[in-house]
């Protein structure tokens, strides 16, 4: 296993963040689930290596692509990523390591107050209605646009 992906300190931080697992049925228990830092390392294996789920190797993180995959997809589910990010950030800050100043924002994740400003609303051109192309039995309409 490649111990590289997820070091001792990334795993530390992110292991409480997990959410437990419902214990296994004593009838028909089913296949043993994958360990949880394995699937870590298989989604830290795609963002690094920039692979498709499939391609993960799974003698090299202890599980396969597919099994990683649903891990973050349940683990998205939980809220476990923005929760990583605040303790993150927390840590950042207690050690002094955060310039506020350095900050950027990326305003599609930003609420606009009071709904934003609004785009000015399109005025017509033309006089008038326009003239219906599908009500018309005698086609009179039509010929006199096309004149």
């Amino acid at each position: 296993m490649s111990a590289d992906l997820v070091s001792d300190d990334l795993w530390e931080r992110v292991a409480p963040l997990l959410p437990v697992r419902a214990p296994r049925r004593h009838r028909y228990p089913g296949r043993l689930p994958a360990d949880d830092r394995a699937a870590l390392r298989g989604i830290v294996h795609v963002l690094r290596k920039s692979v498709s789920w499939r391609d993960v190797p799974a003698e090299l993180v202890g599980c396969s692509g597919v099994t990683a995959w649903r891990r973050l997809r349940d683990w998205t589910e939980a809220g476990v990523w923005p929760r990583l990010h605040e303790v993150l950030l927390a840590e950042l800050r207690r050690d002094g390591l955060l310039e506020i100043d350095d900050a950027a924002i990326d305003a599609s994740h930003v609420r606009a107050p009071k709904g934003g400003l609004t785009p000015d609303l399109r005025r017509l051109t033309e006089r008038g209605r326009a003239a219906s192309t599908t009500s018309s039995s005698t086609g009179t309409e039509l010929r006199s646009l096309s004149l």
